[in-house]
Order: C-alpha cells, then sequence, then structure tokens
C-alpha cells in the first residue's frame, strides 16, 4: 500500500465544510439546529468493532465540545454496518461508521444519506481464514466450498473480488451468511469451510481458533471504511458534522501514538485481550480525509459489480449520495 499524506485538522475540516456548504439545499444554520427542541440530540450510530468511535464514547470529549451549542450525544450499539444502517435509514441515528459495502446496499435500498469523510485504505484489517490443516492453500480452492460471511459488511465486497482476482465467480462458492458470533462457532465446529472476516475478530481467531490466513485484503481491494450522515441532518447540522469530524481526528491521532494505552481501554468494553486489540488497531490507520470523487468511483465499483451479481435489487450512482463533491 502506498504511503498517504496526514492531513491537519484545518485542512479536514476544511474538506469536510466545503462539501456541506455545496449541499443541493441550503444548509440550515446552525443555530438554528441548536435551538430546535428535536434537533439538540445528535444520534451516533456505532459497533463495538469501530475502535476510534467506542474510545469517542468513553473519552467524552465531543460532549464537552457541543454542549456549548447545546446538543447532547446519544449513542447507539449495532452489531454490523447493515444493521446500522438500517437504523439510519428508519431515522433512529443522524451519522455513524460501517465499511465499503454496506453504504452500497443501504444506496440500493432507497437510504437517503450521504458520505461524509473516508478513513485511508486498511487491506490489513480484513481476511480470509481457513483450518490450519486444509487442503485450501490458494483463493482458487475456494471454488465451490462453504465460507462465512455477514452478508451486506465491507467483507462481502473483499470475498467477491478476491475471488475474482482467482478467476472463481461467486455463483461457484456457497456463501453462508452469519454474523461474526456466529461464524466464528460454525468456523470452530468445522461447518464452514472457510471465513471472511474483519478486525478485532479477525485477529483474535488468527491467535485463538485453529484459523490460518488465506488471504487479507492487500493487493485485492481498499477496504475503506466510511462516516455517513442521514441527509436531512447534513444539510441542517453542518457545524455539528465539523466539530464531531475534528474530535474523531483528534482521537485518531490518540491511538496512533498510543496504542498499547488505546487496546487495554478497549479490551473491557469489547471484552477481547488486549494483546489481540492492539495487533488489530495497527492494521487500521485512523487517518480520515473528507469524501473525494476517487474514492466515490471506488464505490461505484462495487455498487456495479454487486448490480451485475443480483446482489442488489438496481443500478446505482454513488455520487448521488454525496454533497458538494465533484466527482
Amino acid at each position: 500500500m502506498s504511503p498517504h499524506p496526514r492531513f491537519t485538522r484545518r485542512t479536514f475540516l476544511a474538506g469536510v465544510g466545503a462539501s456541506l456548504a455545496a449541499a443541493t439545499l441550503p444548509v440550515v444554520p446552525t443555530a438554528v439546529f441548536a435551538a430546535d427542541a428535536h434537533a439538540r440530540e445528535f444520534r451516533i450510530g456505532y459497533q463495538k468493532a469501530a475502535s476510534t468511535l467506542v474510545l469517542l464514547k468513553s473519552h467524552g470529549t465531543l460532549e464537552k465540545r457541543l454542549a456549548p451549542l447545546g446538543v447532547t450525544v446519544k449513542w447507539t450499539e449495532f452489531p454490523a454496518g447493515p444493521q446500522l444502517l438500517e437504523g439510519l435509514n428508519v431515522g433512529a441515528i443522524d451519522f455513524g461508521y460501517v465499511g465499503e459495502a454496506p453504504p452500497v446496499f443501504a444506496q440500493a435500498a432507497g437510504a437517503n444519506f450521504v458520505y461524509t469523510a473516508y478513513e485511508i485504505p486498511t487491506p490489513h484489517a480484513e481476511g480470509i481464514l481457513v483450518h490450519q490443516d486444509a487442503p485450501i492453500k490458494t483463493l482458487a480452492d475456494l471454488k465451490g466450498k462453504k465460507i462465512a460471511l455477514n452478508k451486506g459488511s465491507d467483507v462481502h465486497w473483499f470475498l467477491v473480488a478476491a475471488l475474482e482476482k482467482s478467476g472463481v465467480k461467486y455463483s461457484e462458492i456457497q456463501p453462508v451468511y452469519l454474523p461474526p458470533a456466529d461464524a466464528r462457532a460454525a468456523f470452530e465446529r468445522g461447518a464452514i469451510d472457510a471465513w471472511a472476516i474483519w478486525d478485532p475478530f479477525l485477529e483474535a481467531a488468527k491467535r485463538q481458533s485453529n484459523a490460518r490466513l488465506l488471504a487479507d485484503a492487500d493487493g485485492i481491494v481498499s477496504h475503506h471504511q466510511f462516516f455517513l450522515s442521514a441527509r436531512s441532518f447534513a444539510q441542517q447540522g453542518s457545524k455539528v458534522l465539523a466539530i464531531t469530524m475534528d474530535e474523531v481526528g483528534k482521537e485518531g491521532a490518540w491511538v496512533r501514538a498510543h496504542y498499547g494505552e488505546a487496546a487495554a481501554q478497549l479490551a473491557p468494553i469489547q471484552g477481547l485481550d488486549a494483546n489481540v486489540i492492539e495487533a488489530g488497531l495497527r492494521h487500521y490507520a485512523h487517518i480520515y480525509k473528507p469524501i473525494d470523487a476517487n474514492v466515490l468511483a471506488q464505490q461505484q465499483r462495487i455498487a456495479d459489480t454487486f448490480n451485475e451479481l443480483r446482489l442488489i435489487p438496481t443500478k446505482i450512482v454513488t455520487k448521488d449520495a454525496a454533497l458538494g463533491v465533484n466527482a
């Protein structure tokens, strides 16, 4: 993976602000947002595996930044990205962090969200596991095999792309759609041949199960992570989002400088050994950028492939889910 520049908070916030300011509908001033009794609560969806947001919640710095605006923060946990986006689609949350495939499925289902920011590529943070003694040595050997994955999650795209690269059609495997905990149980009892999963679950299984890493995403997909916002919220709460991304950026910088301490804080929350968590943390970049045309084009490739495979019911245009991006 090629190196990426680290952007200052000023550069990042300028990019986010430009995107929000260029929305098709006018941005409602933050004062209006803060004065609206129904909008004073900023609702964030998160997953336990989303370490930066978990730490942001634990440290309470966002609440302190938003308090002068009269805005409180409500945190809601989801088991994975698809469920989080269901929450966003039905209006239960305003903001969340997911992998690259969930937004594609959600947009195809009519969810009215916008891409707010993304984490630079983290291809070592997801992989395909097989049993130590399995005869599966290459990705091509997955043909005909039972492979567990969380449907609609980031590993869904990774698996499709990995198979494509090895000359195996998605129709030539037996996908078994399971959430991480159920997939690990199935893997450990030998009910599946392989498991596509992300960190920290990936690192935990490598260390604690009879698992061997067949391949990670390096050289196959970028593995971006995205911050998404409900469209109506993005058009009304631009200052709240800018402050939030500023705090997320600070949290990411803190993690990069304190992997061990971050892992120790996350261990009781995520229910994993701190050494496992630290290894997983090092697979993520913790560097965030405003949405740009290039990353939207990569999302379009995912959408087009999923449509061809009939994994989504209709064609979508990913730039339709962005504000003010010249894509």
